[in-house]
């Protein structure tokens, strides 16, 4: 039976990462059907058109399933992200970040193995803001609530027990932001005591962040947040060779959204030159995800040989192969492995 998924290129390297991606999928076996021609961000609104344009959640309300390149977010000014966007119109309420060490790039830590989930809808991404003229006192409103706190909080424990993981960190600020972060700890210890079989405990923020930085393998599933979840998982990406490396997932009870988590590198597109790592990684997950998991398996293999053997990698973690090579040897490995060749 063959997949529908909505193929979201993006901007920058977006096109050549996805491409990269597209064809180390294929190379599995698995049959997909994309629905391609969906431009997003900064593409969009050159061709004149809303930076989301209706007709691709339109599609992912079809297909139920998306796998997105990185997209340009204009700081400061120009269009809202369009990744808050589609969390938003989708409620893809939970954004979960694996960081696992590759074989092969020289880090800090050895083994580290973690999970980041973030509150993807609300807290300060709410986008409640106002701003006082004649005073010039710009505010901001960081909405938590209960429904949304229990949702990614059940959504961490759900995980950690289907995929034998044994404990879960909450972070929080509830020592100076009593109400917002207090509400959100308190239902996290109400809701862990309905998994004894899983560790709980919780984590300031700060704190929080001093840890990771020095003793990463003491934690295993992160909930948090969203704009802490966000500061972490970038954090733990860094602890693994960073953002170029690490995949990310926005999910919801209805739709999936599989996404590399780095930016669009606008000053290397088209070059030939971009690490495509992060995004197939996400690939493995939406695998994973469409009950795919011999293919998942081939995928999550097939990179992790690359990197040990050092043979073909990208500039960015230390060797001399272009995207294309990349992805034709990545590639050849996965069909090995699945027995597609």
């Amino acid at each position: 039976m063959a997949h529908h998924v909505t193929l979201l290129p993006g901007d920058g390297i977006g096109p050549e990462v996805t491409a990269a991606t597209v064809q180390v999928l294929e190379a599995t076996g698995v049959e997909f059907k994309w629905d391609k021609h969906r431009i997003i961000g900064t593409r969009a609104v050159e061709a004149e058109r809303a930076s989301l344009p209706a007709d691709v959640p339109a599609s992912i309300r079809n297909t139920r399933v998306a796998l997105k390149g990185p997209i340009t977010t204009p700081v400061g000014k120009g269009f809202t992200s369009v990744n808050v966007q589609l969390r938003q119109e989708l409620d893809l309420y939970a954004n979960v970040r694996p960081c696992t060490t590759l074989p092969g790039i020289e880090t800090p830590f050895a083994e580290v193995d973690l999970v980041t989930f973030r509150e993807n809808t609300e807290g300060l991404y709410s986008g409640i803001e106002n701003f006082d003229e004649r005073l010039q006192i710009a505010d901001s409103i960081a909405r938590i609530t209960r429904r949304g706190s229990e949702r990614i909080i059940r959504f961490c424990f759900e995980y950690a027990r289907q995929n034998g993981r044994k404990r879960v960190t909450l972070v929080h600020k509830a020592n100076i932001l009593k109400i917002t972060s207090g509400m959100f700890l308190d239902i996290g210890r109400s809701i862990a005591e309905e998994y004894p079989d899983i560790t709980f405990d919780d984590r300031i923020i700060d704190n929080m962040c001093m840890q990771l930085v020095m003793n990463p393998g003491e934690y295993d599933c992160i909930v948090t947040t969203n704009l802490f979840g966000d500061i972490i998982s970038d954090l733990t990406a860094g602890l693994v060779g960073g953002l170029g490396v690490v995949a990310g997932a926005n999910i919801g009870d209805d739709y999936a959204v599989f996404e590399a988590v780095h930016g669009s590198a606008p000053d290397i597109a088209g070059l030939n030159v971009a690490n495509p790592t992060a995004l197939i990684r996400s690939a493995v997950m939406m695998l994973r995800h469409l009950d795919e998991v011999d293919a998942a398996t081939a995928v999550d293999q097939a990179i992790a040989d690359t990197y040990r053997d050092g043979a073909c990698l990208t500039a960015d973690v230390g060797g001399g192969a272009s995207t294309s090579e990349f992805a034709d040897h990545v590639a050849d490995r996965v069909a090995s492995i699945a027995g597609t060749s």
